[in-house]
This record gives C-alpha cells, sequence and structure tokens, in this order.
C-alpha cells in the first residue's frame, strides 16, 4: 500500500489534514517498472465519484472534491464520518463533456471499512459509488502542481513512452487520450509534490495481468 508522510487538501471552503496512519490508498502490485513508467496491478477497489462538467481540469477537480469532501464528513445517507484517502483522482475523457470539451470524474478510493458497503451520498451532492474490478495500469510520476497548462504534457509523455516499449499495443490511451491525474500533496506543499498519470492497459496482453483479468470477468 502506498504511504505518505503527510496529506493536506484544500477548498475554497474546506480545509482537511491527516497524519500518514489515517490515510489508506488502493492496493498495488508493480507488475514492471522503467525508468520514466511503470505498469501497476490494482485490486478490485470501490470508489465515490463525482462528474464535474467544468472545461477546466483544476476547476473541475476542485468542484467534484467538494462535493465529496462534504460525502465524506457526513453528509450521507448514514451521517457517517469517513477518513480521508489518496490520492484525488480527476479522470479525463476527452470530446465527452459540453461543446465537444472533456469531461471528469473526480474520485476518492473509500476506506477498507466501507468497500464492501459505502454509505449512501445524500441525493443532492450527485455522487455515484463505483466498483472497479482488477485490473492493470500504466503509471508515469511527475512533480511540481497538475495544472490546465501541464497535465496534457505529462499525458503525453506517458503516451510516448509507452508507444516505444512492448506495451504499446496494449492500451487504447494512443487513440482515446482518455487518462487519469492522481494527485497526493496538499496544495500549500511547494517542493516534493507528487502527481501521477494513470492509463489503463489491457492485462490479457500484460505478463502478470492476464489471470486476474480473467478472474474479473467471471
Amino acid at each position: 500500500m502506498k504511504k505518505l508522510s503527510f496529506f493536506l487538501i484544500s477548498t475554497p471552503f474546506l480545509f482537511f489534514a491527516a497524519s500518514v496512519s489515517a490515510i489508506e490508498s488502493p492496493e498495488y502490485t508493480v507488475i514492471h517498472s522503467e525508468s520514466d513508467f511503470e505498469i501497476r496491478l490494482y485490486r478490485e477497489s470501490a470508489w465515490m465519484s463525482a462528474q464535474a462538467d467544468d472545461i477546466s481540469f483544476e476547476k473541475a477537480t476542485k468542484n467534484g472534491f467538494h462535493r465529496l469532501f462534504q460525502y465524506i464528513q457526513g453528509a450521507n445517507l448514514n451521517w457517517s464520518r469517513i477518513a480521508m484517502t489518496a490520492p484525488v483522482l480527476t479522470s479525463v475523457v476527452p470530446d465527452a463533456g459540453p461543446l465537444h470539451s472533456s469531461a471528469y470524474f473526480v474520485r476518492l478510493y473509500l476506506p477498507v471499512k466501507f468497500q464492501a458497503s459505502p454509505p449512501l451520498p445524500l441525493p443532492e451532492l450527485n455522487l455515484q459509488p463505483v466498483k472497479w474490478a482488477s485490473h492493470c495500469t500504466a503509471v508515469r510520476k511527475f512533480s511540481g502542481f497538475a495544472r490546465d497548462s501541464n497535465i496534457i504534457k505529462e499525458a503525453e509523455k506517458l503516451a510516448l513512452s509507452l508507444s516505444r516499449s512492448s506495451w504499446a499495443n496494449s492500451t487504447d490511451f494512443l487513440d482515446k487520450n482518455a487518462y487519469s491525474i492522481a494527485q497526493y500533496s496538499s496544495p500549500f506543499r511547494i517542493i516534493g509534490r507528487v502527481n501521477e498519470v494513470w492509463a489503463d492497459v489491457d492485462g490479457s496482453q500484460v505478463p502478470g495481468c492476464e489471470i486476474y483479468e480473467s478472474r474479473a470477468a467471471h
């Protein structure tokens, strides 16, 4: 499980801080590693998802996270307080939004305590629980802030690395340009920031992923 020394998130109205002992992240195994990317096998997991139709990645992330934060603070039908997790994951789907702009889905991994039965969010938050089967993901790390001005460039770097590797034909990322940005660091942290670009990989073509993909299909 990925470990973080500190995690801090801010929205225009809310502030949250937690120590490493309170932070959970989705579990994964590294199947393959190169200098500029790695292939991870993520286990089956449950997330809470907020769709945001903002044209801006940054605005969409703030919009979606604000609603998700309300959810984990108790805006759910059980009035349950849910521990913060990492990362804040914003999935980008080009041409799926208004006026052929990108559509965004901002997601939070649910703690193990709530994986089997997540509290239902209040309807006005417009959130949806999402269950992910075990799957493989190509991941590229990058530092600094994740901005509208640089996320596409970072995704293109991952696409270029994959195109030069044996996984060139194992993802439709190169054709569809659909990817996710995972953010782990406080917005107030300047040095040592951690972000990642994620792109799904066809497990049937990746040694170590095929057996899990086969199980997930049944």
